[in-house]
């Protein structure tokens, strides 16, 4: 009977030390996230800040050189093309003479006027010696008709005439200059703030187009050069987006992609088409101060206007365009995909054991990437796969998974 106890405990003890053993020695499952692939669709993009800007801005300038009353228009005023005044300018004043160059002019002023006495003065002696001639013409004609004067006589006469009328054409010429030349000199005394009779106070400039005032250069009155920006116009519905892209990104586009416009200050998204692509990069110096040619893509809104009503020249956008989409993909998440030599891999779920795939990975963006081969729908595959995990580890979803 006591033997029988012994054995029994034995055995009891054997048991107990196998179990802790067993427990020792198993390895419980690692908590993974899971995800199911599948096909859908799948984009491709290039994704960029952008801002708005309206695309044909004129530039009123100022067409003299005078001063510029304050500006009729503020920023954001409605105007009409040919009607809305938006400029006044009047008409530089003369500058004002020190003593020296009063004197010079007063003196050119004199000079001018005994110019002008002596271009009188010739003028009345071309008068007369032209009188004279044409008298004398007349005389020679009447005796060459009676045969008093010879033909040759008559054609000495005439061509006195011809040469006397020249002079007199002339000096009619010498005396308009000399008035010119005295209306110079008296113009060169007159003091600033002098109109003259029939001189208008003002030049009006009116809007080139309809649309709305973007800037005003110049508010309050002040003296500007001819060519100055006073203002500018522009139509706030004719908008279109320019984004500045790395040119590696650029040459991965072409003129008529799809864009799609977000963060813009509204939840709804935007639709906007490639226009043009700029032919020419630049270079740009990033916030890390690394030099990057850059290139400015043109894109127009095609959403309707009503869409983005609000927006106006120079609010900022985010853009992705669309290099290539696909309406039926078989894709994987890029955070399930690792390194494996010169390939690509993934875990994928086996009935709770975690098995190493080799896949062949084709278009990607920033979240998945297109799966050519290796896996199938339905498949589950590992995110985030840890150093934990390795080929043929058990594995568990996590509770919140389960």
């Amino acid at each position: 009977m006591l033997r029988t106890r012994t054995v029994v405990m034995a055995a009891g003890v054997a048991l107990v030390a196998g179990t802790l053993a067993f427990v020792a020695m198993r390895t419980d499952p690692v908590a993974v996230d899971l995800h199911q692939i599948g096909t859908g669709p799948l984009q491709v993009t290039v994704n960029a800040d952008g801002k708005t800007r309206i695309r044909e801005i004129y530039d009123v300038a100022a067409p003299i050189t005078g001063t510029a009353q304050r500006a009729p228009v503020r920023v954001g005023d409605s105007v009409v093309a040919g009607e809305t005044v938006v400029a006044v300018l009047t008409p530089a004043a003369a500058n004002l003479l020190d003593a020296r160059s009063q004197a010079e002019a007063e003196a050119a002023v004199r000079e001018a006027e005994a110019g002008l006495a002596v271009a009188r003065s010739k003028m009345r002696q071309a008068s007369e010696t032209l009188t004279l001639s044409e008298s004398e013409f007349r005389r020679a004609d009447t005796l060459v008709q009676r045969g008093v004067v010879s033909r040759t006589r008559l054609e000495e006469i005439e061509q006195k005439l011809h040469i006397d009328r020249a002079a007199m054409t002339a000096a009619v010429s010498a005396l308009e200059m000399a008035k010119g030349t005295l209306d110079r000199a008296r113009a060169a005394l007159i003091e600033p703030g002098a109109a003259e009779a029939g001189q208008t106070c003002c030049l009006t400039v009116t809007a080139p187009m309809s649309g709305q005032v973007l800037t005003v250069d110049v508010l309050s009155e002040q003296t500007v050069l001819a060519g100055t920006r006073l203002i500018s116009i522009g139509d706030p519905e004719d908008l279109e987006i320019v984004a500045d892209l790395l040119s590696t990104d650029a040459v991965r586009l072409k003129e008529g992609d799809r864009a799609i416009v977000e963060r813009w200050g509204r939840d709804a998204l935007l639709e906007a088409r490639v226009r043009r692509i700029e032919p020419a990069a630049y270079t740009k110096v990033s916030a890390l101060g690394i030099e990057e040619q850059r290139v400015d893509v043109i894109l127009d809104l095609t959403s309707a206007p009503d869409d983005y009503a609000g927006m106006g020249d120079g609010y900022a956008v985010f853009l992705r365009i669309v290099e290539w989409e696909g309406t039926d993909v078989l894709s994987v998440p890029l955070s399930a995909v690792f390194r494996q030599g010169a390939g690509w891999a993934v875990f994928v779920n086996e009935a709770g054991i975690a098995r190493r795939k080799a896949v062949t990975l084709g278009r990607r963006n920033d979240r998945s990437a297109e799966v050519l081969e290796g896996l199938s729908p339905g498949d589950q595959v590992i995110l985030h796969p840890s150093d934990l995990i390795s080929d043929g580890s058990a594995i568990a979803p996590r509770p919140d998974q389960s």
